[in-house]
């Protein structure tokens, strides 16, 4: 069974989200602020869904602290849709964020995504490279054989690069092809995302950068890798 953690403060949330998640066979563990919450967090849970307004530890704190022991896939909820908080929730690792008030239906296709992109085993038919292998059915990708721990943004980013080696994209043509939401496209976000993937390289091999980029015009995946 698969088992998710929610921190959140607000009983009426709570409520509504422990009875979406149970109906559709998911364990939930609630708890009411971010010290009991980083208390409850172990290898076992799949996903945290992670208020940011807390009344002890703000989420961004949380976040800090939990990825200092887990990688654990973290979804954001927040009552700001303020850009400066998107960009630092995906500068210290948030996998996704909704903006309240949302719908349940809308959070379920956030954790689907994600644990589709966790847990699923690799396609029998990936894309592939020297040192990359992406599966286009799974939203998987591979990098010497190990997988990156990619948000949906970042997958979906380089999957775009892989399918034009060499090719430099504008910010503007990033976020057209990638972003779902059109007030979730910022100039800054794209440079976040950029920096996360490289990130996600570099924990396996710290001398690896597959990403090109070009001062004033964009990004792009190096043809030579």
């Amino acid at each position: 069974m698969i088992k998710i953690l929610l921190i959140e403060d607000e009983p009426g949330i709570q409520e509504t989200i422990q009875i979406t998640l149970e109906s559709e066979g998911f364990l939930l563990t609630i708890a009411s602020t971010g010290s009991e919450g980083l208390k409850m967090v172990t290898a076992e849970i799949s996903i945290v869904i992670l208020d940011i307004g807390l009344p002890d530890l703000n989420g961004f704190e949380v976040l800090k602290l939990i990825r200092q022991k887990y990688q654990i896939p973290v979804i954001f909820l927040t009552a700001r849709n303020f850009e400066i908080d998107k960009v630092l929730g995906l500068e210290i690792g948030a996998d996704d964020y909704i903006v309240k008030p949302f719908s349940p239906r809308e959070l379920l296709a956030r954790i689907r995504a994600i644990l589709r992109r966790t847990q699923n085993p690799v396609s029998n038919e990936p894309i592939s490279n020297q040192k990359i292998r992406i599966s286009l059915e799974k939203k998987l990708i591979y990098f010497n054989g190990n997988s990156l721990n990619l948000s949906p943004y970042e997958y979906k980013t380089m999957e775009l690069f892989f399918k034009w080696p060499g090719r430099i994209f504008t910010r503007e043509e990033i976020m057209d092809n990638v972003w779902t939401e059109p007030e979730d496209s910022f100039d800054r976000a794209v440079d976040t995302v950029i920096k996360n993937i490289r990130a996600r390289f570099k924990e396996l091999d710290p001398n690896f950068d597959p990403i090109e980029t070009r001062r004033g015009q964009g990004y792009g995946l190096k043809e030579i890798i």
